[in-house]
């Protein structure tokens, strides 16, 4: 694969939307802060007494880029929580993370579809099933009838093979559409070199020559360029291959 630009801070999407490290959205004008696909108390989903510890890590990733930025509000962008069912336990270090973050900066909970058709209520408290900032619809992307003709979504996880079976997060952008990448540690993502994703695109009638691709690492982002140019340059990364993530570093 043909190596990215070199590292930036942040990268312009599009006017007044910035990518930042960790796969955060900075929208310049509303100053918020877009987050996708946490999907807090995954531990306990998946069973086991693991602890939840990718929701402190989550709150302390946001805690920074607020912060840095100055943020006055975060938007999660659907799929907060895993699952709304969970112990008592798990919903109070969920609702204490959120509490922490209100402390300091708005917060607005988009639901999506993890969070049930309760929406999550007894864990998140209100939710909303899209916003709107900067002359963006934002909404979690699961329901691609969902109004407006530009777009800021989560939902689909996007990640760009690495090699060696790792893959990074990455943001997908065009005029009319940005994918936000997931904030959780555990997804594989989906491959952006994919056929998988060409048809979710195309869901959203878009089609895969009209984005961008950045990735995202702890520290800076990495523009990749157009997907066009890059699925051309790239053999062999096509398949809809499950992918461990790997943390992107200058270097």
């Amino acid at each position: 694969m043909n190596a990215p630009t070199p590292a930036v801070p942040t990268a312009v999407l599009q006017l007044g939307a910035v990518a930042l490290p960790n796969g955060l959205l900075w929208l310049e004008r509303s100053r918020a802060l877009v987050v996708a696909d946490a999907h807090l108390a995954y531990e306990e989903a998946i069973g086991g007494a693991l602890p939840l510890w990718s929701t402190g890590e989550a709150l302390a990733t946001l805690d920074r880029a607020i912060a840095r930025a100055g943020a006055r509000e975060v938007i999660f962008l659907g799929d907060i929580i895993h699952g709304s069912r969970m112990s008592n336990g798990a919903a109070e270090i969920v609702r204490d993370a959120l509490t922490a973050l209100r402390r300091v900066c708005e917060v607005t909970l988009v639901a999506g579809n993890h969070e049930g058709r309760t929406r999550g209520i007894a864990v998140l408290g209100e939710t909303v099933l899209f916003a709107e900032r900067d002359g963006w619809l934002l909404v979690h992307g699961d329901d691609v009838a969902l109004g407006g003709t530009r777009r800021i979504v989560g939902h689909l996880h996007p990640t760009i093979p690495l090699g060696g079976g790792k893959s990074a997060p990455a943001f997908l952008a065009s005029a009319r559409l940005i994918v936000v990448p997931a904030l959780t540690p555990y997804s594989s993502g989906l491959n952006v070199l994919s056929r998988a994703c060409a048809q979710a695109l195309r869901a959203f009638d878009c089609s895969a020559g009209e984005f961008a691709v950045v990735a995202s690492g702890d520290s800076c982002v990495y523009p990749f360029g157009s997907l066009t140019a890059l699925r051309a340059a790239t053999t062999g990364a096509g398949g809809g291959g499950r992918y461990a993530r790997k943390r992107l570093r200058p270097g």
